[in-house]
């Protein structure tokens, strides 16, 4: 092919000698000279990205092994994202749970405290303070408090006159009751106080976007998430724009802060070793093209429909926008979608299907659909060229060229 730089260049320079030599050969100079630009500017026109042809010439192509599906958005497909892609809450995974039991475990801290009826002279070495009962007649006991007492790694406690006990997984009702009866036939009318002064397994951890991170400990109240966050002095951004997730073993699920407040059911009761993080605008979408505003955008956890998302870039441009392809790209769950349409079709390593949803917003029902068309998390928009832009930019390239050409030309023969 013809190097465009070159024969543009030595048009100008033949067409510059032209003008100098005198008006007629100037006008064979223009003529040159814009034959040279107007074939220079064929190979430099600019493009945001391929045209509507392209793209929905690219079903059936592939992209890291797996192949592209271009599907039009109907009211059938806007129906089926909805109905496959429903997230499980809480709630559905989590299920409601049960309070926690004031069960011992390894790490806790005891309080202990032993009472004896006169003469009370087993645990009188601890310097225990005389306390008055009620049985059959006023009697003074003596009250021991024992020192604190932390449960080792093999979950068991050790106190004088009473030996070695489990602790860890029993209550301290339990724990009071063993150590009481050990006690019998040492001490008079031994009774026993156990309680948890600091909580080392029973705890959630709370991290994020929280006003304050750290452990917080459960108790036989059974504190529910929403106890849990306010607590931890509540999220310090906005709710709409903050998600909630919960780590439980292997598991791991999501939720609008809103979400949670909206269905009282989804506050459920967190158990020991829960990790609640508090995620402020996780989401956003990229939008380039021939929109109002290429950029990336940020939404909220409550999510964000098409037309919302097409609203937050300013539109498309009218003036070079092809209402016909308006495209959105996605690495699609196949479970989200009828399994008629990914049937046969090869997936990328990650088990996802690269598809491109076209949106044709000549057609007016295509705006209902896009107020039921969520946009996710990672989702390109695209809106490609009209196809007569790249000729509107020719002409225009052309008239330009010719306008200054024929000041400069009328410059030079006016001298």
């Amino acid at each position: 092919m013809t190097d465009f730089r070159t024969t543009n260049r030595i048009s100008r320079a033949a067409a510059v000698d032209s003008l100098r030599r005198g008006r007629k050969s100037g006008k064979g100079a223009l003529a040159l000279l814009l034959l040279s630009t107007a074939i220079s500017g064929c190979s430099t026109l600019g493009s945001s990205g391929p045209d509507a042809r392209a793209i929905r010439g690219a079903d059936s192509e592939q992209v890291a092994g797996a192949d592209i599906h271009v599907i039009d958005l109907t009211d059938e497909v806007t129906r089926s994202l909805i109905d496959h892609s429903r997230t499980p809450g809480f709630l559905e995974v989590f299920g409601d749970g049960k309070p926690v039991g004031a069960q011992i475990g390894q790490g806790d801290v005891l309080d202990v405290t032993i009472w004896e009826a006169p003469p009370a002279a087993l645990f009188g070495m601890f310097g225990g303070e005389p306390a008055v009962v009620e049985s059959t007649a006023l009697e003074t006991a003596r009250r021991t408090d024992m020192p604190q007492q932390m449960i080792d790694s093999s979950g068991m406690l050790s106190l004088p006159f009473v030996g070695t006990i489990r602790a860890a997984g029993r209550t301290p009702r339990q724990l009071e009751a063993e150590i009481a009866a050990r006690l019998r036939g040492i001490a008079n009318k031994p009774q026993v106080s156990v309680g948890i002064l600091r909580n080392a397994t029973s705890n959630v951890t709370v991290v994020g976007k929280v006003a304050i991170n750290g452990r917080v400990p459960l108790t036989p109240r059974g504190e529910r998430l929403l106890d849990v966050l306010a607590v931890s002095g509540g999220v310090v951004e906005k709710l709409e724009r903050t998600t909630i997730q919960i780590t439980r073993g292997p598991s791991v699920v999501a939720m609008p802060v809103e979400a949670v407040i909206r269905d009282p059911r989804q506050n459920i009761r967190l158990q020991p070793d829960d990790v609640v993080t508090a995620i402020y605008q996780p989401f956003s979408f990229t939008a380039i093209g021939a929109v109002g505003t290429p950029s990336e955008i940020d939404f909220e956890a409550t999510g964000l429909t098409l037309s919302q998302a097409l609203g937050r870039i300013g539109g498309v441009q009218d003036n070079r926008a092809d209402v016909k392809g308006v495209f959105l790209f996605r690495l699609e769950d196949p479970a989200n979608l009828d399994p008629a349409l990914v049937v046969s079709k090869s997936l990328t390593p990650e088990g996802k299907l690269p598809v491109i949803y076209r949106v044709d917003l000549s057609d007016p029902r295509s705006f209902f659909l896009a107020q039921s068309f969520d946009v996710r998390n990672r989702d390109i928009l695209y809106v490609s060229n009209a196809p007569g832009v790249d000729i509107q930019k020719f002409v225009t390239i052309i008239s330009q060229t010719a306008f200054s050409l024929i000041g400069i030309s009328n410059a030079v023969t006016g001298n």
